[in-house]
C-alpha cells in the first residue's frame, strides 16, 4: 500500500497505530532487557531479535496466504510493535562491547547465533502463518 494514495486522515490514523505498535514494542523490549540485565551475556537483545524475527515473519506468512491488509496487522503490529521490540543498532553495539571486554570469537558467536537464530525464526514464523491462515481460510 503505498502511502501517498492515502487521505489525511488515513495517514493520521497509520501514524498513531505505528506510534501504539511501536511503544508497546519497546516496553516489552525494555522488559527483556530487565530480565536478562545480569547475564554476563547479551541475551536479552539476542531473545528479542529472534522472537521479533518469529512475529514479524509468522505475520508475514498469514499475510502472504490470505489478504490481511488490516492497517493494524501491518502498520501496528509488523511496522511499529515489531520494529519497537527487535533493535539492530544494540545488536551491533553488544558486539562491539563484547569484542572488546571478552574477544572478537565471543563477539563472532554472538552475530552467528542472532543471524541464524533469526533466519530459522523467520522461516518457523512463516509457515505457521501460512498453516493458519490456510485452516481459518478451510473453516466454514
Amino acid at each position: 500500500m503505498n502511502t501517498g494514495d492515502l487521505s489525511m486522515s488515513e495517514q493520521l490514523k497509520i501514524t498513531l497505530l505505528v506510534a501504539l505498535g511501536g511503544s508497546l514494542g519497546t516496553l516489552l523490549r525494555h522488559g527483556f532487557n530487565l530480565a536478562t540485565l545480569f547475564t554476563p551475556y547479551p541475551l536479552g537483545t539476542l531473545l528479542e531479535n529472534i522472537v521479533g524475527s518469529l512475529l514479524l515473519s509468522l505475520l508475514a506468512g498469514w499475510a502472504a496466504s490470505r489478504a490481511l491488509s488490516t492497517l493494524w496487522a501491518q502498520y501496528g503490529f509488523g511496522v511499529g510493535f515489531c520494529g519497537g521490540f527487535t533493535t539492530m543498532s544494540t545488536l551491533a553495539a553488544d558486539a562491539v562491547v563484547l569484542s572488546a571486554a571478552l574477544s572478537p570469537w565471543q563477539a563472532a558467536i554472538y552475530l552467528a547465533l542472532s543471524l541464524i537464530g533469526g533466519l530459522a525464526a523467520a522461516w518457523v514464523g512463516y509457515e505457521i502463518g501460512r498453516h493458519v491462515a490456510a485452516r481459518a481460510e478451510a473453516e466454514p
